[in-house]
């Protein structure tokens, strides 16, 4: 398998960039759980195990600004807010697949590995 094309040049911020969003602590597990349709802000919170509230307002204020998540603000009393995937996010969830499912597959694998690399 050859690496892919590593670009130079002013392209090369751009690249490391998009990789960021993608190798951002919370962005695809946010992207993952918005998978089944749109949810609610409090339903986001419950789903994405540890994260702030905070944080999960910073990372869709992020994901909402590089046209991955679409914010919808419904006209109801009291105002509810419901986040979606745009189709450029729906992209970023069919790439980032098989590496969502590697890591539900190895979860117990690392963690040994983890536990008899601290027994040391």
């Amino acid at each position: 398998m050859s690496a892919p094309h590593s670009p130079a040049g002013p392209e090369a911020c751009d690249v490391r960039e998009a990789l960021d969003l993608v190798t951002d602590k919370w962005s695809l597990y946010i992207v993952s759980n918005l998978s089944a349709g749109p949810r609610r802000f409090n339903e986001l919170r419950r789903a994405v195990n540890g994260i702030t509230q905070r944080m999960l307002t910073l990372s869709l204020r992020n994901l909402e600004r590089d046209g991955i998540v679409a914010r919808t603000v419904h006209e109801v009393m009291p105002p509810r807010v419901s986040y979606r995937l745009t189709p450029l996010g729906a992209g970023l969830l069919e790439a980032a697949a098989p590496l969502i499912a590697w890591s539900a597959g190895h979860v117990s694998d690392i963690t040994a590995a983890r536990a008899r690399y601290d027994v040391g």
